[in-house]
């Protein structure tokens, strides 16, 4: 268990990321709900997921299939479904697939989290089709574009966006509920700007030419350095791993 010191501290981190995400969407003349923080937890253990979500943040991102399996396993009954769907239940943790997805880890992920951000092939989509619809379930992705075009970055190029998107739009098990991104690493967060700049252009295209539905309205982008760009540019989901962790216990200061 968290100690009180410990505990205050991730309170007062969750408060000053919330504060943050409210006077960007403010400057962006956006209202802050329609902004939805997840907390990035591969670096801190079960416990302080679970303060997490005792203190209002059920959204919990993984990278990896087996951590992810494995503490919603630890932390108990999960809640599924888009996050603002319908009301969250407390204390309840919603676990987002956030990294690089194998087909072969499709099936074990399936049983824990309905909800990726990291779509990158028709293949990927077939094999999340094909277990979704062996299991009766629906799953809730997000098409991963690789805007800054880095070779070390998984997602796929801007002008392939729309044949995945079709192919998602066949997969009746399948809802494409947007895109995501990665900005490259920079102490800057302005550096961040154009390329969740061009994401925001790039849904906005998709939906005018009639490529993706209503649905297809989210934008997963920003992290701990850049958060606060991406609201401002139009960015529905947020990434925040070490911004909220700062002074806990962790296995490696990134996030």
């Amino acid at each position: 268990m968290l100690t009180p010191a410990e505990h205050d501290r991730l309170r007062e981190n969750l408060a000053g990321v919330r504060a943050r995400i409210v006077a960007a969407a403010g400057r962006a003349g956006r209202s802050p709900d329609e902004v939805r923080l997840v907390a990035v937890t591969k670096y801190v253990g079960p416990d302080v997921i679970r303060a997490l979500v005792a203190l209002g943040v059920p959204d919990i991102g993984e990278s990896r299939v087996q951590q992810l399996v494995e503490r919603a396993r630890v932390c108990g009954p999960a809640v599924t479904g888009w996050p603002g769907d319908a009301p969250d239940p407390a204390s309840v943790p919603r676990w987002h697939m956030i990294g690089h997805l194998q087909r072969n880890k499709v099936k074990p992920l399936l049983g824990a989290a309905r909800i990726v951000h990291s779509l990158d092939s028709e293949r990927l989509a077939e094999a999340l089709e094909q277990q979704a619809a062996a299991a009766g379930l629906g799953v809730d992705v997000l098409i991963e574009v690789n805007v800054p075009g880095e070779a070390t970055k998984t997602g796929i190029a801007a002008d392939v966006v729309a044949p995945l998107a079709e192919c998602v739009g066949r997969c009746p098990h399948l809802r494409l509920r947007g895109l995501m991104t990665m900005a490259p690493y920079d102490p800057n967060p302005e550096a961040s700007r154009p390329h969740f700049a061009r994401l925001r252009a790039l849904l906005a295209d998709l939906r005018q030419r009639g490529v993706v539905g209503p649905l297809c309205a989210h934008l997963s982008m920003g992290m701990s350095q850049d958060y606060a760009v991406a609201v401002e540019e139009g960015a529905t989901l947020v990434r925040v791993g070490s911004a909220l962790f700062e002074g806990l216990p962790t296995t490696d200061p990134r996030g």
